[in-house]
């Protein structure tokens, strides 16, 4: 005999996310899958924010041309401006975009002569906010090898013993907690094919590093160096050796 689902179960069948309309995934991959686009959308994945007139000259187009683009893409909300004085910043709109171009650069199918990575680059950058490249991997494997992390299906879990040893960098896992945003996501790095820590935790860890000097910015794009007092930390707290 049917039954009606109890109140509490159609509570939460309310509730559940909707899949995007498949016209609204249609219109956001074209707008992603324009060459000259995508080409933006990779210079400002690197980090610094750009002109207009920058990112025209570095895709090799008009400025009218690169104006039209931008449009598109602020429309579509995968970008936004900033003004200052008579110039206008281009970058991107938030970090769910990021995430969105780094998996993209996951899907890519290995080409039988591959684009050669900078080596620079592939051992330490940014992912918009998070460490990555060899280095960021590194950090994740070593935090769970101390048994800091706990890698789960698509994120990681904080373990006490973790939760003492970001406090102790710095980190205020409590305040982390309180935001919107997954704590520990686990980012498949698109160089080296391994996870590295995204979500706020990988973004306030990056932040730390930085100002204890662990690491510091190259001077172009979103390359990151491994400084003395790097190699001394990662060594002396999770026995992560370069030569």
């Amino acid at each position: 005999m049917f039954r009606p689902a109890p109140k509490h179960a159609r509570a939460r069948r309310r509730t559940l996310p909707t899949m995007p309309h498949p016209i609204d995934l249609a219109h956001i991959a074209s707008l992603i899958g324009d060459p000259t686009r995508a080409g933006m959308l990779a210079r400002l994945l690197e980090g610094p924010a750009r002109t207009a007139g920058e990112l025209a000259r570095e895709a090799g187009i008009s400025p009218q041309t690169a104006s039209g683009h931008l449009a598109r893409l602020l429309d579509g909300g995968l970008l936004r401006v900033e003004v200052q004085g008579r110039h206008r910043y281009y970058r991107l709109a938030h970090a769910d975009v990021a995430r969105a171009l780094e998996a993209l650069n996951v899907l890519v199918p290995q080409r039988a002569s591959p684009v050669r990575v900078p080596e620079p680059l592939r051992f330490a950058r940014t992912c918009y906010d998070h460490l990555a490249g060899t280095l960021g991997v590194a950090l994740a494997e070593g935090l769970e090898r101390r048994g800091y992390l706990e890698a789960e299906e698509d994120g990681y879990a904080l373990t006490p013993e973790g939760t003492r040893f970001v406090a102790r960098l710095g980190v205020d896992t409590q305040s982390l907690a309180k935001g919107r945003r997954t704590l520990a996501r686990r980012c498949l790095d698109w160089s080296e094919r391994r996870a590295h820590v995204g979500g706020a935790l990988g973004a306030a860890l990056t932040e730390r590093l930085f100002t204890l000097r662990w690491i510091a910015r190259r001077p172009e794009g979103r390359g990151v160096r491994l400084t003395v007092e790097g190699r001394r930390g990662f060594d002396r707290e999770l026995g992560l050796t370069w030569p």
